[in-house]
C-alpha cells in the first residue's frame, strides 16, 4: 500500500521503482561507494583515497614557443623580404645564446640584492652593462624626455 504522503524519506523507503544497478541511492548518488556515477569527479575513487590523478605536462624545449611567423614578423620589421627555410632554427639558436647571456647578469644582479623577484631596473643595468642600453629608460627609472615649462 502506497503512504498517505509523500516526504523525501517515504520516497527512499518506498521507492516503486528499484534502482538500475540494484543498489540503494540517495539524491541519484550511489550509497555504498560504487564506481560507476557516484558523483565523485574523474578519478571515480571512494572518499579517503588518494587525491586527484594530475596530468602531468611534458617538458620541451622552449625556444621552439618562438614560432616560425614570430621569426618572420621579426625579419620583415628589419627590412628582410625573402626568409630560406634554414633561417628558423638558426635564428632561435641566436636568441636563446643572447638571452641566456643577459638572464646570467640579471639573475647575479637580482641574488646579489637579496631579492627573488626580478625587476625593470635589473634587466636594464644587465644590459647596460654588456653596451647594449635600452633607449627611453635613463637612471632614475623615469622617462628621459624633457618637459618645456
Amino acid at each position: 500500500m502506497a503512504p498517505l504522503f509523500s516526504s523525501p524519506a517515504n520516497r527512499f523507503l518506498h521507492s516503486s521503482r528499484p534502482d538500475a544497478s540494484g543498489r540503494a541511492t540517495v539524491a541519484g548518488k550511489g550509497v555504498l561507494g560504487g564506481h560507476a556515477g557516484s558523483g565523485r569527479g574523474k578519478s571515480s575513487r571512494g572518499v579517503g583515497m588518494k587525491g586527484a590523478k594530475r596530468m602531468r605536462k611534458l617538458v620541451r624545449d622552449t625556444i621552439q614557443g618562438v614560432t616560425k611567423g614570430d621569426i618572420r614578423r621579426l625579419a620583415r620589421r628589419g627590412g628582410v623580404k625573402r626568409i630560406a627555410s634554414t633561417i628558423y632554427e638558426e635564428t632561435r639558436f641566436a636568441m636563446k645564446a643572447h638571452l641566456q647571456l643577459i638572464l646570467r647578469d640579471v639573475c647575479t644582479i637580482t641574488e646579489h640584492s637579496n631579492r627573488k623577484t626580478v625587476t625593470v631596473t635589473d634587466v636594464i643595468f644587465a644590459l647596460k652593462r654588456q653596451g647594449r642600453p635600452i633607449y627611453g629608460f635613463d637612471d632614475k627609472g623615469g622617462s628621459s624626455k624633457t618637459t618645456l615649462y
